[in-house]
Formats: structure tokens, sequence, C-alpha cells
């Protein structure tokens, strides 16, 4: 999981290095294409039917959603200080949580609704003192966090009954296919700086992935989770060293709160499971 946490740190530096006026949605087909390459062997093995699935609309769902989730991260990225752009990111639980009341019908008890509202008012935290509260970016990195959410809906629902590869077939073909009109209506000529930097971060990400999923066979949720949260230390220092942004004392202060009330989430969660499916945050992002 540290290794995952690395990795991923170093492709939202890598994100931000690219030329400012790259589209969002160019990085996002890249990358989800340079995924498609790296496990086309395995596709070439088992041919169509490893897309064998009772359930193909929600295989599409979770791929709209992770589209909408990866251009959002991206833009947010490239927008925001890197501290304040990972602390938002790990708002997916708090909205996983929302979308189980809302969507699913799930009874949650108090503490897990006062965790999430806590939660919540980290966010403004991080981004309320400042002018970030008002900043477009914030609330697209907001929105991909609620997007994720949903895709690790559908993860939890299908991953009982498909297995790990055909999940991981649709999401890169699925991805590669809906990013890529997006990003061929805005193309914009990458220099070779910028190829080199999207092609690391195709590579560093899907190897980030696949260290993330091995973290998870290995180790409790419990566990291995709060390694994850490394990820913010990481990025406000690199943020610091890279491109001399110097965090506030409030994102430090709503980081600490979010981090706090999706832990108690985390915990809370792995006391009270029941049956056979397992906690809504012991799911990877896809």
């Amino acid at each position: 999981m540290l290794g995952s946490s690395i990795l991923f740190s170093f492709v939202w530096v890598a994100t931000k290095k690219l030329h400012p006026e790259l589209p969002a949605t160019e990085i996002a087909f890249v990358r989800s294409f340079i995924g498609l390459l790296l496990v086309l062997p395995f596709f070439l093995k088992r041919g169509f039917a490893i897309f064998r699935t009772q359930r193909p609309g929600l295989h599409i769902t979770r791929c709209f959603c992770s589209t909408i989730n990866s251009i959002a991260l991206y833009y947010g990225v490239a927008h925001l200080p890197l501290a304040v752009a990972t602390s938002l990111s790990f708002t997916r639980p708090l909205f996983m949580v929302l979308l189980a009341i809302v969507a699913l019908g799930e009874r949650v008890r108090w503490r897990r609704t006062l965790a999430t509202v806590t939660g919540f008012l980290g966010v403004l935290i991080v981004l309320g003192p400042t002018d970030l509260i008002f900043n477009h970016a914030a609330l697209v990195a907001l929105g991909g966090a609620a997007a994720v959410a949903v895709a690790l809906a559908v993860i939890r629902q299908q991953s009982i009954v498909d297995g790990p590869l055909t999940m991981l077939a649709w999401y890169v073909v699925g991805t590669t296919a809906l990013s890529a009109p997006f990003a061929f209506l805005d193309w914009h000529t990458p220099s070779m700086m910028d190829w080199a930097l999207m092609i690391f971060i195709g590579l560093a990400a899907s190897l980030g992935q696949f260290m993330l999923i091995r973290a998870f066979m290995f180790a409790e949720a419990t566990v291995v989770n709060p390694v994850d949260y490394t990820q913010i230390l990481m990025g406000a220092v690199l943020g610091y060293f890279m491109f001399g942004e110097v965090p506030s004392i409030w994102t430090g202060v709503g980081a600490i709160v979010i981090v706090g009330s999706t832990l108690y989430i985390l915990l809370r969660e792995a006391r009270l499971n029941v049956g056979p499916k397992p906690p809504i945050d012991e799911l990877p992002s896809p």
C-alpha cells in the first residue's frame, strides 16, 4: 500500500507538470489506453469470454462513473494545490455513506451519520477560509469523488459474481472507449515531454492500482487503509518542493478531520461486518 501511495503521489506530480493547455480528457484517455495495452495479453488468451457477465448494465455504469472520476481527478490535480486535491479525493467513503442511504436504502446508524457530517465539515475547513471554496476545480474534484462512490457500489455487487479479470476487462475497455470521443474533440498535440509524462502516468497508475489490489489481498482494510492516507502528506511535501505550494493551516486541519471521519467509518464497518459482502471502504478505487 505504501508503494501504491508513492506511485500515485508521483502520478499527481506528473499531472501538474504537463502543459497547462493539455485537457484532462486527453490525459484520462491516454492513461486508460496504456492500461488496456498492459492487460491485452490476458485478453488475447481468454478471448471474448472474459467479458461474459449477467449484468452488463452495471459494468457500463461503473465505467461511466470511473471515466468521470478520472477526468475530474486529473483536472483537480492540475488546478489545485496537491495537498488540497489529494484531501478532496479521500472523501469517497463519505459519498458512499450518502449513496447507501439515498440509492441503496441502507439503514445508517447515528454514529456513521455523525462521522459523515463531520467529514464534509472537514471539506469546508479545507476550502472555507480561502478563495478555494469558490473554485470550480474544487467542485469538479468533489464531483469526481462522488462518481467513484457509485463505481465502488457497483464493484461491491459485481465482485461477488464476476471474477477480477472480467471486472478489469470491462474497466479498461470501457474507460478507454468512453474517454476517447472527449479526448479527440479537444485534442492538443502533446510535446515529447508531455508524451513522456503521460506514458509515465499510465504505467505508474496501472502499477499503483495493481499494488493497491495486492495490498487488500494480503491484509484487512483496517491495516492497509491508514497507510493510503500518506498520500496527503506526500502531496503536501511534493507540492512544496516541486511547485512551491505552501499548505495553509486550514488544509492540514481539514485533512485531519476528513481522515479521522473516514477511518472511523471504516473501523465501524469492520466491527459491524455481517454477511458475505466486504465493507465498502475495503474496496480499492477503480
